[in-house]
């Protein structure tokens, strides 16, 4: 633990010096925020293991040499992070705790460098960066050449205020134009181009910038007789100072969370970055009730977007084995956080995907979400690269079976042939309870394996035979009467399912559950499928030589047919009970992208309602898409819709459209 902590704060205070100090960071803000808040969980759960020197009690960086050093006469403190609802409400409940009813400050996070502004007798007199936040640089002879930064106050006052000095983005793209035309590094973001900007000796490069500042923070607010962040805000605007004009007062908790949501959705329209919604409690009074941290205030936080795309480690590459017996490769990661959810693992696909990528463990690698769904792996940052990685070699025999691996003729992949691998059969058995399959709920992985493993299940018509050894169940550790009876009841709903959920459910191979329904339409009854040439299955739309092939011999093999005869035996429906006929709706032929969550239903039970009315599912945006379905905190699919000019159906409009 201690070593991890050592390493994690060493990655911590170069990171640190490298953003604040040099403006040329190695890491991205995510993979900072990341191992701050692992450093953060470790000191929490062994306080006596905290270092006196812990990049969690500083805030900042060191002062280059070159700028007169500033002392700030109240800390310029940074903010606590919050990244999901869930965060979100645990704030609101920390501050209900101690304040009846508040009300709350929304501001948009500007993505630049934080700057202080003094002013004597309404004269500007120096202006400071954060630096550590209790000593700061001086860079007043750049913040003059800001235009939207007063020189002069209206009237004779001391006072001093805060905000972030920023670039637009056309600014932004114009400077690196002109840099690659000079032949000179191009600036990675325009936070790095802001703070660069600030940092010359020569103003009149910072004059050439265009740079910007809004202004947040009134620190001696309280002395001037205001008591709300609100109406500071409005007298900071009222002498003369640029402020943010999308701020809003919200009153509850759910209009925090519209607010958040509504510029989620509407970020990229700004004509510069932000990076998040700044979250600050109104009353500034209650502000001093609630105290500070050693590094925060407890009163405010900052929500940050969910990265779209992320870097971290690639830890591992270790081998997998899946019910056609395919052999995947898995990236093992470091854990970091991608549009709201945790990642420590995911796939590879294949062999040639991991070379293609020339991917090395040990690298760091960027990652996103494909469909805002499933994690990828989609490059590696080899400009990061040691030395010290080691070169990605497939396995040549099965992880679990030692069994020789196949690559087939015209495939990627390689397979374990071993039908007897123990892997092979317990995802078959998995796969066979799953949602989309036949839908048997209580399954979980981990109870499959241990049922596996004690026998109770080898075969998928095993589990209709698990009523036999209810006594026995019930004496397992974790299971009572009443759990297992609600399995085996499940077990035995699951007889009346529909034949397309069986196919789907048999792992044949290139079978997925959309060929399932089409196969199960089309042929109306298991015999009927059974007793189909090769020629008639390829014959049919939708279906083609590959996946026919693969139907036809799996309903040739002895053992399978023998697996069918004794599903019938126990009961099993074999029949298609869909619609026999192919109305016309306004789903059909009509394909569909879904984004977001939705009140009503799942996602996965609005494919199957799409499906069965005509229409189709797609995981991605792109021309031929008919329809994009938006519901709570849509992704970036949301956005691609609106660049191709996709209708789009609120979840309240697709109601509408499934009643019709």
């Amino acid at each position: 633990m201690q070593e991890r902590m050592n390493e994690i704060i060493e990655i911590l205070n170069r990171a640190a010096y490298e953003y604040y100090t040099l403006d040329k960071p190695s890491i991205t803000d995510q993979e900072y925020d990341r191992y701050m808040q692992e450093l953060i969980k470790m000191e929490e759960e062994h306080p006596e293991l905290k270092r006196n020197d812990s990049p969690t009690v500083r805030i900042g960086g060191e002062i280059i040499e070159g700028f007169n050093k500033v002392v700030h006469e109240k800390p310029m403190m940074s903010l606590s992070n919050v990244f999901n609802e869930s965060d979100i409400v645990s704030f609101d409940e920390r501050i209900r705790k101690e304040v009846s009813n508040p009300n709350y400050v929304c501001e948009l996070k500007i993505d630049g460098l934080s700057v202080s502004l003094q002013y004597k007798d309404g004269v500007l007199v120096r202006a400071a960066t954060r630096g550590d936040g209790v000593t700061g640089e001086d860079i007043t002879h750049n913040v003059k050449t800001i235009k939207t930064i007063p020189l002069r106050l209206p009237k004779k006052m001391d006072l001093e205020v805060r905000g972030e000095i920023y670039m637009g983005k056309d600014s932004f793209y114009a400077l690196n134009e002109q840099r690659e035309k000079d032949g000179k590094d191009l600036f990675a973001n325009p936070r790095n181009a802001a703070a660069g900007s600030v940092r010359q000796l020569d103003s009149k490069i910072a004059a050439s910038r265009n740079l910007d500042c809004f202004l947040y923070t009134l620190p001696d607010a309280l002395e001037l007789g205001i008591h709300t962040q609100y109406e500071a805000l409005k007298y900071m605007r009222d002498l003369g100072f640029k402020t943010n004009p999308n701020i809003r007062l919200v009153h509850n908790l759910n209009e925090l969370l519209e607010y958040i949501e509504d510029w989620t959705k509407k970020r990229d329209t700004l004509p510069y970055e932000i990076d998040g919604i700044v979250i600050k409690l109104n009353n500034l009074d209650d502000q001093i009730k609630m105290g500070v941290t050693a590094k925060y205030p407890k009163h405010s936080t900052a929500y940050k977007f969910p990265a779209m795309e992320v870097l971290t480690k690639l830890k591992d590459i270790v081998f997998s084995v899946g019910r056609t017996g395919q052999v995947t490769p898995n990236a093992v990661l470091e854990p970091v956080r991608l549009m709201g959810s945790i990642i420590s693992r995911t796939t590879l696909h294949n062999e040639d995907y991991v070379k293609n990528l020339d991917l090395k463990i040990g690298d760091i690698v960027s990652i996103k979400k494909a469909g805002d769904v499933i994690p990828e792996v989609t490059k590696a940052i080899k400009e990061r690269r040691t030395g010290k990685e080691i070169d990605f070699v497939m396995t040549s025999n099965c992880p679990i079976c030692g069994s020789k691996l196949i690559r087939k003729e015209s495939e990627s992949a390689y397979y374990c042939v071993n039908p007897n691998c123990d892997a092979r059969k317990i995802e078959g058995l998995i796969h066979y309870t799953s949602r989309n399959a036949m839908k048997i709920e209580g399954f979980g992985d981990r109870i499959v394996e241990d049922f596996y493993n004690m026998g109770y299940l080898r075969n998928v018509s095993d589990y209709y035979h698990l009523y036999e050894k209810k006594e026995e169940l019930m004496e397992l550790e974790g299971f009572g009467e009443k759990s297992i009876t609600n399995l085996l009841d499940s077990i035995e709903e699951s007889k009346k399912n529909s034949l397309e959920r069986l196919l789907f459910a048999l792992g044949i191979r290139h079978v997925g559950s959309k060929t399932g329904k089409i196969l199960a339409r089309h042929f109306k009854t298991i015999d009927n499928l059974m007793n189909a040439s090769l020629e008639e299955l390829s014959a049919i739309r939708d279906v083609g030589s590959i996946i026919a092939k693969s139907v036809y011999e799996y309903f040739q093999n002895e053992e399978n047919k023998q697996l069918i005869s004794h599903l019938k035996e126990l009961g099993m429906n074999m029949n298609y009970l869909g619609n026999e006929t192919e109305e016309e709706t306004i789903f059909s032929g009509k394909t569909f992208v879904l984004t977001g969550s939705l009140e009503s239903m799942t996602r996965e039970e609005l494919k199957e309602k799409i499906e069965s009315l005509g229409g189709n599912v797609s995981g991605s945006v792109s021309k031929k898409t008919n329809v994009v379905i938006v519901g709570e905190n849509p992704g970036s699919k949301y956005a691609k819709a609106m660049e191709l000019s996709i209708p789009i159906w609120d979840e309240k409009t697709l109601l509408e459209n499934l009643e019709k």
